[in-house]
């Protein structure tokens, strides 16, 4: 088992930055059973003819996440294939500013711009029991996956996930609004995992990747209840472009880091 996972993180080195920790995923996938099961212990366990397969398609550039069918995402599971983005780890910052701004109060009502398959939506009500809140993605895929996690997750009496374009057609206000959208710029270089299998319309914004901010800023101070927030994600040489947007529909704009030090989550707050 231990010769099979090393050989495969050798050959996945070529295609992948976490060429081990992919092939303990894979196999424990191939095995049907946890990542920490298979290495509490690995010597219990046979390698299934499916392991090969599996190495197979992410050399091809198949995401992981894609092959085994989920990524974790703050506390929760989430349910991913293609036509979802993948939920990243770095996205967990706007969860993390959002839990510092309430501090011991909850949010009642959330608003997920750019749901996806209901990753910030669905961490969010993880994260605070009471609170209810409306996920939006124009996407019919990624909306089937969110309403998956949704009722896999218990919270579909509180998730509502609406087919649509941005906040457009919403004239409700809302204590926490999160919104991860398309912001890279159409000829910046991407990994081909990411850019082969990923859906181009939740990656891409114009030239500059700023196209969706310029929609969705002005729209957020009506949407915006008294006291809360709007947390947006940001590419990392974004944050002066996004700030005057927001600057310029009125808000008081915060900045947090990512865990590599990065600029990642702007949080709008009304001046």
């Amino acid at each position: 088992m231990g010769d099979s996972i090393r050989a495969a993180a050798q050959r996945l080195s070529a295609v992948s930055e976490t060429p081990r920790l992919d092939a303990e995923l894979l196999m424990a996938h191939a095995l049907g059973v946890e990542r920490d099961r298979l290495l509490l212990d690995p010597a219990r366990f046979a390698v299934p003819a499916a392991f090969d397969a599996f190495v197979a398609r992410r050399m091809a550039h198949e995401p992981v996440a894609y092959i085994v069918g989920y990524r974790d995402f703050w506390t929760i599971r989430l349910g991913v294939g293609p036509g979802a983005l993948i939920p990243r780890p770095d996205s967990e910052t706007l969860i993390e500013a959002a839990v510092d701004h309430f501090g011991q109060q909850t949010p009642k009502r959330v608003l997920d711009l750019g749901t996806g398959p209901g990753t910030l939506l669905l961490a969010a009500l993880a994260e605070w029991p009471e609170a209810s809140g409306v996920g939006v993605d124009a996407s019919a895929q990624a909306l089937a996956y969110a309403r998956g996690n949704a009722e896999a997750l218990g919270f579909d009496a509180r998730a509502e996930m609406r087919q649509g374009d941005w906040a457009a057609g919403i004239d409700e206000r809302f204590d926490l609004i999160l919104c991860n959208p398309p912001y890279i710029g159409e000829a910046e270089p991407l990994m081909p995992d990411v850019r082969a299998h990923e859906p181009a319309s939740a990656l891409f914004a114009g030239t500059d990747g700023l196209d969706d901010y310029r929609r969705v800023v002005p729209d957020l101070p009506r949407l915006l209840a008294t006291g809360g927030a709007a947390v947006l994600e940001i590419g990392a040489t974004q944050h002066i472009s996004v700030r005057r947007l927001a600057e310029d529909a009125g808000f008081a704009v915060a900045c947090r880091k990512d865990l590599g030090g990065r600029d990642r989550a702007l949080i709008l707050t009304i001046a």
